[in-house]
């Protein structure tokens, strides 16, 4: 039986690295994430996969999620809204409320309940809302799925809009490549992070604190200059993301990608439906603040942070803008989003 085990394991990591190095070459958002999601869940709707993924290697992919996502909060780049800090604040409780409330409508399907619901559509940090909705008690199945079909939309839509809706044109800006620390200094900040940020969450046992503690830990340090420029290692963070994948992707069952194939064309109409709205208050941001039409769209796209930094700096715009935006909403949203589905969670059980 133990060999058994410990072929699948190593069938698993095996068809994931191919399958990540594949999605990448091809630029898939968060390919590790994605490529452990579709090899775990095949593996299991054949019987080919491992029983279920540890809970303390979860809790460590999550940790190194939330300094990912805690790196991004540069004080350059957050310095820059201190003069629309309120048009910002309120746009980006008004696309939390606008997704969340999404979520609400596709938990009216039969099997899809609202914290699983509000989870698989808040816009925003895809691979840390689906790193943390086993321990809110959701379905991460649903909300992986569901997470990656709207930044799957996003991405695919966004250069589409850019161009023909707001006039864009490539431009061949492009920045200089200042290089980073050595390794050691990103591993060394990566532990640090991921150490105090659980220790913390431990004490104050706050909901997806596994996450949520290494992001605050990154955050204050980054902001406080002492990051020395350090980010999670390339490799490490594929893994973790691979980790994610796999433990949505080996509780799949025939019956539940039927129901999770089920509820695709309503997931399909309220992203849609939210990207709209979304880029409405885009437009009012950006006669607020005196962007651009095209900055405030690309500020209030609902995800695909990463996509929404290349299309700036290829249409010329205002970059930085754009990119503190995305990064304080997504930021918000993974600091209020737990909480608010554990909420709903406590209620509607």
């Amino acid at each position: 039986m133990r060999a058994r085990g410990w072929a699948r394991w190593a069938l698993l990591v095996a068809l994931t690295t191919v399958v990540t190095v594949a999605m990448a070459a091809v630029s898939v958002p968060s390919p590790g994430l994605f490529a452990g999601l579709v090899v775990a869940t095949g593996l299991a709707l054949v019987g080919w996969a491992p029983a279920e993924v540890s809970r303390p290697a979860c809790t460590l992919a999550q940790a190194v999620i939330g300094v990912v996502i805690g790196v991004l909060a540069q004080p350059s780049t957050l310095t820059g809204l201190a003069a629309d800090w309120l048009p910002v604040l309120l746009v980006s409780v008004g696309t939390l409320a606008i997704s969340m409330g999404a979520g609400l409508l596709l938990s009216l399907r039969p099997g899809i309940t609202p914290l699983t619901g509000m989870l698989a559509l808040t816009a925003g940090g895809a691979s840390g809302l689906v790193a943390v909705t086993r321990d809110l008690g959701g379905d991460e199945r649903v909300v992986a799925v569901v997470q990656y079909l709207r930044v799957g939309l996003v991405t695919a839509t966004m250069p589409v809009v850019a161009a023909l809706v707001f006039g864009a044109s490539a431009t061949t800006t492009a920045g200089a490549d200042t290089g980073g620390p050595p390794w050691f200094v990103d591993i060394g900040f990566l532990m640090v992070c991921a150490a105090a940020g659980l220790a913390l969450a431990r004490v104050t046992r706050v909901p997806a604190g596994g996450l949520l503690g290494p992001m605050v830990v990154a955050i204050a340090l980054n902001l406080a200059g002492w990051s020395f420029g350090a980010t999670p290692p390339t490799l490490v963070v594929e893994v973790a993301y691979a980790v994610i994948g796999w433990q949505a992707g080996v509780r799949f069952t025939r019956e539940s990608l039927r129901m999770v194939m089920g509820v695709l064309p309503l997931a399909t109409a309220l992203i849609a439906a939210v990207i709209v709205v979304c880029a409405g208050l885009g437009l009012l941001l950006a006669r607020v603040t005196g962007a651009t039409a095209l900055e405030g769209y690309l500020a209030t796209t609902p995800g695909g942070v990463y996509a929404v930094l290349a299309t700036a700096v290829s249409a010329g715009t205002d970059a930085t803008f754009v990119v503190a935006v995305q990064v304080l909403r997504l930021i918000a949203m993974l600091l209020v989003a737990p909480a608010l589905a554990r909420l709903v969670g406590r209620r509607g059980g």
